[in-house]
């Protein structure tokens, strides 16, 4: 390892080992500023040359933040408060508590105690009425004393595991095995900004690094500006085939040529569920590995209930949609869409994306993380 005063410098024969070394020594908050291949020549072999990989990474400077006096802040913040108190008009409730108050209790009527209470912390957090019933209804039994239904486990978070795994298909991750000696082709598809390249490339570092998975990446994004770019640079640091193409001969005949590879995952552009036209394009050029492919549609748990649910029905009209994947969760604090999509569309849900670091950000979405997020348990 070479050091000057801002860049380190790491050489070596495998690029992820050097990424790894890096951030073992410098920390996991680094940033890969380039790379260059070298080829040297074998002393014994002249004619043979040897491949070796040269990193510049540069550690990022965590900045220092000036000492609060939190006790004279304290104070003028409560003097604040105090005379708004004095002068202000009645305060009016904020829509979460406005959602809490506008329930009908009498849709509830068949049950008591503390179901209702779950019913109404879903509804809380986005989860459609009807769907809190359903999900809470699972982990119900009959209260002898009013005959109404309630809850037969000790806590909300055993109930809501109850509800999901009777509710919800949980796919789990990809279980992809090397010696069935056939590749699986899977396309990410879905609206514009809803972080497929990303989530693409956050799942096919698992599979090479956790895994031990022959990747290949395709990409089909050739509008975007700076989205094969940006795919080429992961799939350089990954060291793995990538092509990019933009016609249905093309993709099967490239598929072929991987056919040696564990997985291939194909990367496509973001078109809106409204653009009949440009969906109408991509399924045909998916259409060429029609005979192997799958589709993981990426939905964003910024989506309002109903448009989520009009891009599940366009893109299902096109493409062979087998799963989903839910992103920016980080950017939300009422993720019940998952659980509505996931109940209503009955399609198999894998992956959710925490944020947007590659690959750490990406987790198997699971009964008991979805309850966590619903109850707002998670340690970050």
């Amino acid at each position: 390892m070479h050091m000057n005063d801002d860049i380190k410098i790491y050489e070596g024969e495998d690029l992820q080992k050097l990424i790894y070394k890096a951030k073992e020594e410098l920390g996991e908050d680094i940033k890969i500023l380039h790379y260059e291949e070298i080829f040297e020549r074998v002393k014994w072999f002249p004619i043979k040359k040897k491949k070796k990989f040269k990193l510049f990474v540069e550690k990022k400077e965590i900045e220092t933040k000036p000492e609060i006096d939190f006790d004279k802040l304290l104070e003028k913040v409560e003097a604040i408060v105090e005379e708004k108190i004095k002068t202000s008009i009645p305060e009016v409730e904020s829509s979460e508590k406005n959602k809490t108050s506008d329930i009908d209790v009498n849709q509830f009527e068949e049950f008591t105690g503390e179901s209702i209470d779950l019913i109404k912390l879903l509804i809380k957090k986005d989860v459609e009425p009807e769907v809190a019933k359903q999900i809470v209804k699972s982990a119900c039994g009959i209260d002898i004393d009013t005959g109404k239904l309630d809850l037969t486990t000790s806590t909300f978070e055993e109930a809501l595991i109850k509800g999901f795994e009777e509710n919800i298909k949980f796919y789990g991750e990809f279980n992809i095995k090397p010696e069935e000696n056939s590749f699986k082709v899977l396309s990410f598809v879905g609206p514009t900004g809803v972080g497929k390249t990303t989530n693409l490339f956050k799942i096919a570092s698992d599979f090479i690094l956790n895994k031990n998975l022959k990747v290949g990446v395709i990409s089909t994004d050739t509008f975007k500006v700076g989205a094969v770019q940006q795919a080429r640079f992961y799939a350089n640091i990954l060291n793995i085939p990538f092509y990019t193409l933009a016609d249905s001969k093309n993709l099967r005949k490239t598929l072929l040529e991987l056919s040696d590879m564990d997985v291939v995952l194909i990367d496509t552009v973001g078109r809106s569920h409204y653009d009949s036209w440009k969906l109408g394009e991509i399924k045909e050029i998916l259409k060429g590995g029609i005979d192997w492919l799958d589709s993981i549609l990426t939905i964003s748990c910024n989506y309002s209930y109903n448009e989520a649910l009009n891009v599940i029905k366009r893109y299902k009209s096109y493409f062979p949609v087998k799963y989903l994947l839910f992103t920016k969760i980080d950017e939300t604090s009422s993720p019940g869409l998952i659980v509505n999509i996931a109940v209503k569309s009955k399609i198999p849900v894998t992956y959710i994306s925490t944020g947007q670091r590659v690959p750490e950000d990406i987790k198997v979405l699971t009964p008991k993380l979805l309850a966590n997020y619903l109850l707002e348990e998670l340690n970050e």
